[in-house]
């Protein structure tokens, strides 16, 4: 056998543990991208096999949390894509004006920079405190940090670009204050928002819905589990209300394809058709 399909059994038992042990389950993550995020995580310990994990993170809490943080680890800022941002102020936003109050999933929120984000759109466009934001993740460390709204100082002008070409309407400073090395996101950008653990691979619905964001997630996700939560959103939408997802991820081959439109292709942001039952 060789050395790379051993070390792809040892992957596997070691999720296996992981799931009976803390029930976190990361078996139908696209396992070329574990495999990678393991053995970074390997090499930065004392081990020399993958299979030399499982008992350090059976017995050792502390242990499981350094592996978790690194193999569920997600790339973020605030306004990723900023021509996203403007797409979604454009052309999503005067639809959402036409509901009373606006229900918001943010989906794998990781660290909050884009929950953040989404909060400033829609507190610019007059939508914020008629909107409740859902936003969720299964790292508790990283909705910590989420609820926080602490952030790095030294990625602001990155993020003050993004914002601008975002369509942004005043300065990003407005919405923050500087304290030492680190800005602090105004607090009235997290009164209407709820931070809450949720596993896209095993929890169920957010229901009635007007808007989706999980963008950059489904690409860890393999064929099985994305259907699996294309078609958790489908069924957590209203009928006319809108899902966003990564450049890079698509429902071309899902389920679910029949049951929305191309509302704006080049963005990636769906319509849903489906009528609730």
């Amino acid at each position: 056998m060789e050395n790379a399909d051993v070390s792809q059994i040892e992957v596997s038992l070691l999720l296996d543990a992981i799931y009976q042990r803390y029930g976190y389950d990361f078996k139908q993550y696209s396992q070329a991208s574990i495999k990678r995020r393991v053995q970074h995580h390997l090499s930065r310990t004392s081990f020399d096999r993958i299979s030399d994990l499982i008992p350090s993170i059976l017995h050792d809490e502390e242990a499981f949390t350094s592996l978790f943080l690194d193999i569920s680890v997600t790339v973020t800022e605030m306004f990723r894509d900023p021509w996203f941002y403007l797409a979604l102020r454009e052309k999503v936003v005067p639809f959402l004006k036409t509901f009373p109050f606006i229900n918001v999933w943010q989906a794998g929120c990781a660290t909050g920079e884009e929950v953040y984000s989404l909060a400033i759109l829609l507190k610019e466009e007059g939508l914020y405190e008629r909107s409740r934001i859902y936003a969720t993740d299964f790292n508790d460390t990283a909705l910590e940090k989420a609820r926080s709204r602490i952030y790095p100082m030294e990625r602001i002008q990155e993020y003050s670009r993004n914002y601008q070409k975002a369509g942004g309407k005043k300065s990003l400073a407005d919405y923050y204050r500087a304290q030492y090395q680190s800005i602090i996101v105004d607090r009235s950008l997290q009164e209407n928002v709820t931070f809450a653990n949720h596993n896209l691979a095993t929890d169920g619905v957010f229901s009635e819905m007007h808007l989706i964001l999980c963008r950059n997630v489904m690409i860890y996700f393999d064929r099985a589990l994305q259907n699996r939560v294309l078609r958790l959103f489908r069924d957590s939408l209203c009928y006319n209300a809108f899902l966003c997802i990564g450049s890079k991820e698509t429902l071309r081959f899902s389920d679910v394809k029949g049951d929305f439109l191309d509302f704006s292709a080049k963005e990636k942001i769906y319509q849903c058709k489906k009528v609730q039952s």
